[in-house]
């Protein structure tokens, strides 16, 4: 028997936002369990679009592996992880770790993108910590979210690398279990050569989507090129990070060294020669609700608040968009999710059909935001558990919160908000089903997400348009305030390089 031990521990961090991930927030129920320890990683994680669901269950399929399930824990975007989660998570972690030993091989379910208090390179301290645990001849393999910060020493630390192909994340059970077939490999003795390349510009997030070009074509290519055990891996970098590795890398993994190197040269060839493609400029609030206006009714338009995006780290109360829905008194409209735990309360203890004088979202502290001041009718309530619907978390339950949708009345627009308890990611229709509303009979769907919403709106919708408004997750990575990226990287396509002089609008 194979004795490999597994767990789980992610966290995508936002530096610009003004929250922390403590350890209360990967251990509560929200988009995805809250933490989970032995058997328990497995059972209740069984079936779901997971990293660790789809290695459990390639492992499943062969008799002589024997798994030890550590613990697995996520916190929702944010700000910095807390040295206290950190500290007290990873070392669970590596005692069980050394408990276990001798082990013959370690899976790691990470993100890639993890910044803590202390350390910048969180998930190459993970690594380090459980190099020191198992030994430098226990091989230890780790899947990671395709907007990971590649760093040299989370390359050299693990013995194989598989990254998510997919934006919206379709594919993280595929990605989980691609893992299995490198660590066989390592545990017969096969050592894999890596080539890994940075690339000098970055990519806006709402620029990432996979669905279309140039996007597809270099996942494409990356999916082609890994074939007899070889391994090319695109990591699109998340732009919310502010270290000296974000950005967008290339990985290439092969037992023929000549082989590694050509992978990692031809995709960075034709990484480079999309750079341009890549320029996807925003359009303000006001002028994307015009464009929807004009549009044939009949399918719903999907506007995507792409900066405020909560499962980007940001606050999910930015209230740009919904000034600028007010002004334009655009019609038909749903929008979700409003994180505003204080609105949901009030509108609790009033009841369905009751009139609520408050302000709602703007608590963010970004310039520029205040409440938006006024009437509301609440029009439904829920208890906030939200069954998934679509095909990325689909089987899944989100916990969000007691849940109210309301009506502002002191505007000529027609408009109902979906506001929570819990700050979530809008990109499900259940979000909009669970409480009542039907997102199909809209004629505007207004979204506090990037790209993850496409999977599940696109079907039923005529259009979908990115808009810019204020949110801690910009895409327009001149005004990002970046202080710590590398210099000479550019900031996306037709941007100026970064460097140690750079200044913007945040940081002045």
């Amino acid at each position: 028997m194979k004795r490999i031990a597994i767990a789980g521990f992610q966290h995508e961090t936002n530096t610009f936002a003004r929250s922390q991930a403590d350890l209360s927030d990967f251990e509560m129920d929200d988009s995805w369990p809250g933490l989970l320890s032995g058997e328990d990683v497995i059972t209740v994680t069984r079936g779901m679009n997971l990293p660790i669901a789809g290695f459990v269950a390639a492992c499943e399929a062969d008799a002589e592996i024997e798994l030890q399930p550590i613990l697995w824990a996520s916190a929702e975007p944010s700000g910095p992880v807390t040295d206290h989660a950190f500290e007290t998570i990873l070392g669970r972690i590596t005692d069980q770790l050394r408990a276990l030993m001798p082990l013959d091989g370690v899976y790691l379910d990470l993100h890639g993108a993890m910044i803590t208090q202390t350390h910048t390179d969180g998930e190459g301290e993970i690594l380090s910590r459980v190099r020191a645990s198992v030994g430098p001849d226990v091989p230890v393999v780790i899947s990671l979210d395709m907007h990971c910060n590649v760093t040299r020493k989370m390359v050299a630390l693990a013995d194989a690398i598989t990254i998510f192909r997919t934006y919206p994340h379709l594919d993280m059970s595929e990605t989980g279990a691609r893992c299995l077939p490198p660590l066989r490999a390592a545990m017969s003795g096969q050592k894999l050569h890596k080539v890994f390349h940075q690339l000098p510009y970055l990519i806006p997030m709402h620029a990432q989507f996979t669905g279309a070009p140039p996007m597809s074509d270099l996942y494409a290519q990356a999916r082609d090129a890994s074939t007899d055990g070889a391994l090319l891996e695109l990591a699109v970098g998340f732009t919310g990070g502010d270290m000296i590795d974000t950005g967008p890398s290339i990985l290439a993994q092969a037992e023929d060294p000549q082989k590694a190197q050509t992978m990692a040269d031809q995709l960075l060839r034709n990484a480079l020669a999309a750079e341009a493609a890549f320029d996807c400029r925003l359009p303000d609030a006001a002028t994307g609700i015009r464009a929807a206006m004009a549009l044939p009714q009949g399918k719903p338009v999907v506007i995507a608040d792409v900066q405020d995006n909560p499962g980007g780290g940001t606050s999910s109360d930015t209230v740009g968009l919904l000034r600028a829905l007010m002004a334009e008194g655009a019609q038909g409209v749903l929008m979700g999710l409003m994180h505003d735990p204080e609105a949901a309360a009030a509108a609790h203890a009033a009841g369905i059909g009751a009139v609520c004088t408050l302000g709602l979202g703007g608590r963010s502290g970004l310039p520029g935001e205040a409440p938006v001041m006024g009437r509301y009718r609440v029009e439904a309530l829920s208890d906030g558990a939200v069954r998934y619907e679509g095909e990325m978390y689909g089987g899944g339950v989100a916990q969000i919160g007691p849940t109210a949708v309301l009506r502002p009345l002191d505007t000529t627009a027609d408009l109902q908000i979906v506001v929570s308890t819990v700050r979530n990611q809008c990109l499900d229709l259940a979000y909009f089903r669970h409480i009542g509303l039907q997102p199909e009979n809209a004629r505007i769907l207004c979204v506090k997400s990037t790209v993850h919403y496409r999977a599940a709106f696109d079907p039923i919708a005529q259009a979908a348009l990115s808009v810019g408004a204020t949110g801690a997750l910009s895409c327009d990575l001149e005004q990002a305030g970046y202080r710590h990226i590398r210099p000479g990287l550019r900031l996306g396509p037709g941007k100026k390089a970064f460097s140690a002089s750079s200044t913007s609008r945040l940081q002045q």
